[in-house]
Formats: C-alpha cells, structure tokens, sequence
C-alpha cells in the first residue's frame, strides 16, 4: 500500500475502485489501523473510489510527539485528498474518526457530500479519564491498554462468538506506537463540539450501538437531534459497530450514501 508525504506527516493509505466514481473516505477510531475497515471494503468498492487510511500516529503512519488534535487530525485528511487529487467526497468515521468528520463539517464543508458518525459524541469521556488512560500507556505500555480494550468495544457475547475477530484488533492495539495513541486520546479528550454540531449542513447519517459503553446511544441521538436533517440508527454492537454488526453497518451505510 502506498504513502502520501505530506507537509507534516507520512501517512499510510489504500486506495481501490475505479478512480471515476465518487470518493468515499474511511477514517478509523482511536488505537486501529485502516484493517478495521476490511469487512466493508469490498462492498464499498463496488460503489466508490474508496480510500482508506492510518490515521496519524497509527498504524504505518508517521508518529510526530503528542499532543494532537481533532482539527488537526481533519487538516491530515484534507491533505490526504488534495495530494490524491480528490475535491469532493463522502466521509465515513468511526469513533474519533467520527470526531474528525464533524470537524471536516464544521470546518469545510464544501468538500463534504454526506457525512456518517459511527460510534461517537461531541464529547466522549473526561479529561480525567483521558489522563488517567494516557498515564497507564505511558507506565504500563500497549499490552495493559489492548487487556481491557474488548470489554469497551465489543459485547461479551461477540467475544466468545468471534474470538478470532477480536484477538485480530486487540493485536493491532497493542502493537501501537504509545506516543501515537497517547496522540490519539489527547486529540479525544481536548474535543468538545456539543455547542457546534448544530451548524453541520453536511446530510449526516449517525450511527450508535445498543451496547456502546463509551459512545452511547443517547450520544447518538443528541447528534441526529442537532444536526439538521440527520438520519439516525442503531445497530446491535458495542463500540466498533461495524465489525460486531458488520453486514447491518454495511447495509445502512450503502443505502445513506445511494439516496
């Protein structure tokens, strides 16, 4: 897969489809890498000039030091796009890449067709939970953070049913660069758009899991209450809805985009 240097990072990215179709943009939640998306990408190909990439920080991605944040990560994207020759495209985030879209919205929406927020809020956690996370990786490392990642990201019943599946992302946690995730939660924890989303004009379609103990439903709902417009749906899944509900996650996401 091929890299983009850009003014500030190298990132990491996959690019397939015919180039003439519409773009669509993956953009992958904090402590993954754009493999999180393998289940929907042959459905999306078939539809759009999809791109998927590292965000920065991970994967295959440069890691500059910490902090980052949400702007900051949206400003790598468009970055992304322009060095592709992309102008204007469906944007597809999950988690913090959920974050990143709102930010994109808010911030140049002339370069948004539609928007999906998957499992994600305006504001995901505390400051004091961020830190205290961001103090474990940096006392304890990747393994402890990738230990009781599953419990937060997918149901107990998906981790018996799907253990293959799971042990696959939980690797991909722990092999993470710790300065890159660290990044990563302080990009999370310093963005707050509670008061903002309600300027989106992007058509938005939300997305929240029953069982998602970090981006509830109600989270959900206060952004499809805001945005106007907004579509919402809830899928049966923890916090990465579009494994543990993959074909559903799939389904809603194609028939969003198509209308």
């Amino acid at each position: 897969m091929p890299f983009a240097d850009l003014p500030k990072a190298r990132i990491h990215y996959a690019l397939s489809g015919d180039p003439s179709m519409p773009a669509l943009v993956l953009s992958n939640s904090l402590g993954t890498d754009l493999s999180m998306w393998d289940l929907q990408a042959p459905s999306f190909g078939k539809d759009f000039c999809l791109l998927r990439y590292d965000m920065l920080g991970h994967g295959r991605s440069s890691v500059p030091p910490p902090p980052y944040s949400v702007p900051q990560l949206a400003a790598v994207v468009l970055e992304l796009v322009d060095s592709l020759g992309i102008d204007r495209f469906d944007f597809c985030g999950l988690s913090i890449g959920g974050m990143i879209g709102m930010s994109l919205a808010l911030q140049a929406p002339v370069r948004l067709k539609k928007l999906v927020l998957c499992s994600t809020a305006p504001k995901i956690g505390t400051t004091e939970s961020w830190n205290t996370r961001i103090e474990t990786v940096r006392t304890q490392g990747m393994k402890e953070i990738a230990r009781t990642t599953a419990a937060r990201w997918f149901t107990s019943s998906f981790q018996s049913n799907a253990a293959q599946a799971v042990s696959a992302i939980l690797s991909v946690v722990e092999s993470m660069d710790p300065q890159g995730y660290i990044g990563g939660c302080c990009a999370v924890r310093d963005f707050d758009a509670r008061t903002m989303v309600s300027k989106i004009r992007v058509p938005t379609l939300v997305i929240s899991g029953t069982d998602d103990p970090a981006a509830p439903p109600a989270d959900g709902h206060f952004l499809a209450d805001h945005i106007r417009g907004a579509r919402y749906a809830e899928l049966s899944a923890a916090h990465i809805s579009n494994i543990e509900d993959s074909s559903r996650f799939t389904r809603e996401v194609l028939s969003f985009l198509s209308n």
